[in-house]
């Protein structure tokens, strides 16, 4: 396999296969693995090479990217997720199964997925973006790990898609003992209890396509700041908050 036009990457096969041997699964449609690995900043790159840039290509700036294989793969590793802690804590209800799948989706979580997969060296991004060091950060580690699940549902369908979670998210999974706290809530008992003033949230910018929005937000508590990237307000909060709370200790 091939990754056309990537002067960033390397030896692009051989990533891809060591890609396909982690996860456990040949695709039968290897360009869809290319595009699970491509980033916005390569695909916007090669199509402005290819020609003037008119109002159209603008627009389609994200074509032939990871976007549309992460809005997808999002939805399945939401789906299988639940299914997964349905079965394995048969006795909790939805208030402890809740912050659990929270955790579990999260971009923390998923960012550590995709060091453990050495992902970042498999990106294709556009050289100034691997300059500025986009393949180290969380949100587009994250992304692409969502994109690379997508990419295996729609070429094989659910069962590879549930042994490739079952498989990356198992230590994330055993290490939950207990439900864990919701981080904006654990922020705010932090705070509450040394008598500060409740956390502050700001929406620092919002951007991407309306079906894969990016939300940065921003919490400050106690003279420091967390910031959080996702794909709602929600999240990106809860991982501001998350952030913020790591400072603490």
């Amino acid at each position: 396999m091939q990754v056309p036009g990537n002067a960033t990457s390397g030896s692009a096969a051989p990533e891809s296969e060591r890609i396909e041997a982690y996860v456990g699964y040949s695709f039968r449609n290897p360009a869809l693995l290319r595009e699970a690995l491509t980033h916005r900043s390569a695909a916007h790159q090669r199509s402005s090479a290819g020609g003037r840039r008119t109002r159209q290509s603008v627009a389609r700036r994200g074509a032939g990217s990871n976007e549309r294989l992460e809005f997808i793969g999002d939805r399945v590793l939401g789906l299988l997720m639940a299914e997964w802690l349905l079965e394995r804590f048969p006795d909790e209800q939805e208030g402890a199964l809740g912050p659990r799948h929270a955790h579990l989706v999260s971009r923390t979580v998923l960012a550590q997925i995709a060091e453990e997969m050495a992902l970042p060296s498999a990106l294709d991004v556009a050289e100034h973006e691997a300059r500025a060091g986009v393949r180290q950060m969380a949100n587009v580690l994250a992304d692409a790990v969502e994109a690379i699940l997508g990419a295996i549902y729609l070429d094989g369908g659910l069962e590879p898609a549930r042994a490739f979670v079952r498989r990356a998210w198992n230590d994330a999974i055993v290490a939950q003992a207990r439900p864990p706290k919701d981080p904006k809530t654990a922020l705010q008992e932090w705070v509450l209890a040394r008598g500060l003033p409740l956390p502050v949230y700001k929406v620092v910018s919002t951007d991407g396509p309306s079906h894969a929005p990016r939300f940065v937000i921003s919490v400050e508590a106690s003279g420091r700041r967390g910031e959080g990237v996702a794909g709602s307000k929600r999240a990106a909060e809860s991982e501001a908050a998350a952030r913020l709370l790591s400072q603490f200790g």
